[in-house]
């Protein structure tokens, strides 16, 4: 088996690498405003998904671990193409286009050409996409699905936590099965 080597830039103030974990001790804090308590939200969400691929071999990353094959570099896949998604195409900011418009299901398949690094740098790049797009707007500020639906930030916000943390909860199954590490945190 062979082990991911190697720092990941995911934000500026996390990197993944093979034996790390990203920083996942931020709260959402009382007081704060609302697009600033729903973007904290999303964002502990997102770092339990690179915890949960961190230490983990390539081969098991990739390791389909049920019958319609999910596997956990699959679903950091699919949550990159999702950030770029709403957040991206909804508010009319440049992104990453779906390269497989055909087949709905490939964001969830890892091909044998895209490398661990290619889709752990995908989904910094799509949380960074999405970051500057969460940055400029108010959560009342509208835009338009990809299923031609208005949508505020808000939404989109309340959404994409829902979206995540249940691809958090099968990346927790998976890794589960994998090593049995379980949980939204490490050990402290």
């Amino acid at each position: 088996m062979s082990r991911r080597s190697g720092p990941f830039s995911i934000r500026p103030d996390v990197s993944v690498s093979a034996g790390s974990v990203p920083r996942m001790m931020r709260s959402v804090l009382l007081g704060v405003g609302e697009k600033e308590s729903l973007h904290v939200a999303l964002d502990r969400h997102r770092d339990v998904v690179l915890w949960k691929v961190s230490g983990v071999s390539d081969e098991d990353l990739r390791r389909p671990l049920t019958p319609s094959g999910t596997n956990l570099l699959g679903l950091v896949k699919h949550l990159a193409w999702c950030e770029w998604g709403w957040f991206c195409e909804t508010f009319d900011r440049p992104f990453e286009p779906f390269p497989y418009p055909d087949d709905p299901d490939a964001d969830l398949r890892v091909e044998p050409n895209e490398t661990t690094e290619d889709i752990l740098r995908r989904y910094a790049k799509a949380r960074a996409d999405a970051d500057a797009v969460i940055a400029s707007l108010d959560v009342e500020d509208t835009g338009v699905s990809a299923h031609d639906t208005t949508v505020t930030l808000r939404w989109v916000l309340i959404h994409m936590i829902e979206e995540t943390a249940r691809h958090t909860g099968h990346l927790d199954i998976l890794r589960e099965l994998i090593d049995g590490q379980t949980g939204d945190h490490p050990d402290r």
